[in-house]
């Protein structure tokens, strides 16, 4: 009786033991729609349309209403100058122009009277009570009045023409945004003077500070000038910057410079950004991968199913097979594998599920509902 409660329970222990196998997961088979890279470059991340904001006259800041990082808007004032002496020039301007218009009124009224008095003395001269002298006088004097009265318009329209010039000064001493950006720099301080020219001598500013219009910045690269025949314009791209190594932005070349870097060997190629984000800045690194074209999907073309390792499918009588491990137990399951390899996987049109876990060169003696130890290494 013992030796026979020894060989039963001999027997349990050795059908019953968990087998030791290695498992891999199954995997969802979908075409790879991307399309290879053909060359890799670095560059910058450079703006088109920057511009360093200056004042158009001569004058000393009021007040700087910028600071770095500030979104600004097209026309928003971003300092002012002193403005006295222009407000000055501009009134007066506008009473020298009105002043003019006063006389403009006053040579209309006595040309208006000066005609009447030459229709009259004309009129006495014709039935001889007064002479044609007299009257050629009365004339002569209307006529010499219009010509005042035009050449006073004349003079009341350059006095418009100063005042409209003067307005043009004083409107210069607000410093507006020549368009939409953010403020990279800022450049001066209340107190200074700032100049559209350079004074020399460090003490006049040229600018207050640097706008950046952040919707367009792209990517400027230097490629090899023996791989330069593999870009075209228009050419499908990915940009990846050294700051967030882990972030693709899809792109596309903009233009290829025609002038190489006699030094560097170089060509230049601008590489547009099709997503813009608030992280992209000026000067960032980054590395450009430009990619062939894509091929057309075909629908019937794209391989369904999932994809297991080679030396998972197994011959079980007769049949391929590959044993899926659920909750430490071996389940086999009958396969019927493509003939379309891929690498060391191979393509299970059915039966599998991704996300499977397949046992990986099962041992001879595993069987349907056979229990496993899952090995790590």
């Amino acid at each position: 009786m013992l030796v026979a409660a020894l060989a039963a329970g001999a027997w349990w222990w050795f059908g019953h033991r968990p087998i030791p196998v290695h498992t891999a997961q199954a995997v969802a088979a979908a075409s790879d729609p991307s399309a290879g890279a053909v060359l890799q470059a670095t560059g910058y991340v450079t703006a088109r349309r920057q511009a360093t904001v200056s004042a158009q006259i001569t004058g000393t800041l009021t007040e700087v209403l910028i600071e770095e990082g500030d979104r600004v808007k097209l026309g928003q004032i971003l300092a002012k100058l002193d403005d006295s002496q222009y407000k000055a020039a501009l009134d007066t301007a506008v009473a020298q122009a009105k002043a003019a218009h006063a006389l403009v009124d006053q040579f209309q009224a006595q040309l208006a009277q000066n005609l009447r008095d030459a229709t009259r003395n004309e009129s006495l001269a014709e039935r001889g009570l007064i002479s044609k002298q007299a009257a050629e006088q009365s004339r002569t004097l209307a006529n010499s009045t219009r010509a005042q009265l035009v050449s006073q318009q004349r003079q009341a329209t350059a006095a418009d023409a100063q005042v409209t010039e003067a307005q043009v000064n004083f409107g210069y001493c607000l410093i507006r945004a020549p368009f939409d950006g953010v403020i990279t720099t800022k450049d001066a301080q209340v107190g200074e003077v700032v100049s559209p020219f350079s004074a020399g001598g460090g003490f006049t500013r040229t600018g207050i500070g640097t706008i950046v219009d952040m919707d367009s910045l792209e990517v400027d690269v230097d490629v090899n000038e023996a791989y330069i025949g593999r870009v075209t314009p228009n050419m499908s791209a990915e940009a990846v910057l050294d700051a967030y190594p882990d972030w693709r932005i899809p792109a596309h070349v903009i233009a290829i410079v025609p002038a190489a870097d006699r030094g560097k060997a170089t060509v230049k190629v601008r590489v547009a950004m099709e997503k813009k984000d608030a992280r992209i800045v000026p000067d960032m690194g980054v590395r450009v991968s430009f990619l062939e074209a894509a091929k057309p999907a075909v629908a019937e073309q794209a391989p369904k199913g999932v994809l297991v390792p080679a030396k998972a499918i197994v011959k079980r009588d007769g049949s391929d097979s590959v044993f899926i491990v659920t909750s430490g137990t071996a389940h086999r399951q009958t396969v019927q594998p493509a003939t379309q390899a891929f690498g060391d996987m191979r393509l299970v049109p059915a039966s599998v599920n991704a996300g499977d876990s397949v046992v990986v060169s099962p041992p001879d003696d595993l069987r349907d509902g056979s229990n496993v130890s899952v090995q790590t290494h």
